[in-house]
């Protein structure tokens, strides 16, 4: 799907000569197949040797002047309810309700359902001997110069379900580790934007990932795809539905999937808008 996405941009913008900058806005499954058509996409500028090499400090603004996404300059990367951390992993996977034993089974057939994106989800791919794909996605590598193209946008967000999301749950969806989870009330104090209980700009980590993926693969998975994804600062903006008479169906409200169903989820919207950098 991403191989597909890449070319469908590539294109447009072939047709359209008139475009000078980027953005992408996507949603659950889309926010991965995102990330992966924009390392297929980028483009390093000329006179770039080493200012994309995630071992040597560099200032993030540079190097997004450098890159380029299709030709053009990459402006927002915003994502809601995407599982950017997989689906393996403890409550990831909201509706087996953290039960280990439910867990481990789906981790063990979901590709009999949903084919190939099963594995890549719960990381049980191994292509060519390769770690599985998520974790080839937190780095530069033959495959794609992943970390590069995130790294070019002037900004990137995620919007997280913070409950009622039985598809995608809050950590993985907010690029958040446990404990870093914020202990919010689930009312919002904006009445222009109700559903949104909390904006957290973001900063970068204090430390950078050190060696390759494949020198990490003893760490958790989750943390090799937290420490190469947090290489780069995410604003995360945390939703909830806690008072929608659909609460339950909060993973299609966050994008409003089909109105008026899922119409409660409008203020979200408007936040991405009213917050888009053009």
């Amino acid at each position: 799907m991403g191989e597909r996405l890449a070319e469908e941009v590539r294109q447009v913008v072939q047709r359209r000569r008139n475009l000078r900058k980027i953005s992408f806005v996507a949603h659950s499954l889309g926010g991965l197949v995102t990330r992966y058509a924009i390392g297929k996409l980028y483009e390093p500028a000329m006179d770039e040797t080493s200012s994309c090499d995630i071992d040597k400090p560099s200032d993030e603004q540079n190097v997004r002047d450098v890159g380029k996404i299709a030709g053009l300059e990459p402006i927002n990367f915003i994502t809601s309810a995407t599982s950017h951390l997989g689906s393996r992993l403890n409550k990831q996977l909201p509706f087996l309700f953290g039960v280990p034993l439910l867990e481990k089974t789906a981790a063990g057939t979901a590709h009999f359902i949903v084919g190939r994106t099963g594995k890549h989800l719960f990381l049980t791919d191994n292509d060519d001997g390769k770690p599985p794909l998520l974790l080839r996605m937190v780095e530069d590598c033959d495959d794609g110069k992943f970390m590069s193209a995130l790294r070019c946008f002037k900004r990137r967000v995620a919007y997280a379900n913070v409950t009622y999301d039985h598809i995608v749950g809050w950590r993985t969806s907010s690029l958040r580790r446990q404990h870093e989870l914020p202990k919010l009330k689930l009312t919002a104090n904006d009445e222009k934007y109700p559903h949104i209980i909390n904006v957290d700009k973001g900063n970068l980590e204090g430390h950078r990932q050190e060696g390759s993926v494949e020198d990490s693969l003893a760490d958790s998975y989750e943390e090799v795809m937290i420490r190469g994804l947090t290489q780069v600062a995410w604003e995360r903006v945390d939703v909830c539905f806690h008072k929608s008479w659909l609460r339950y169906n909060a993973h299609n409200n966050i994008q409003v999937r089909i109105h008026p169903i899922n119409s409660d989820g409008e203020d979200v919207i408007y936040h991405m808008i009213d917050n888009f950098v053009v």
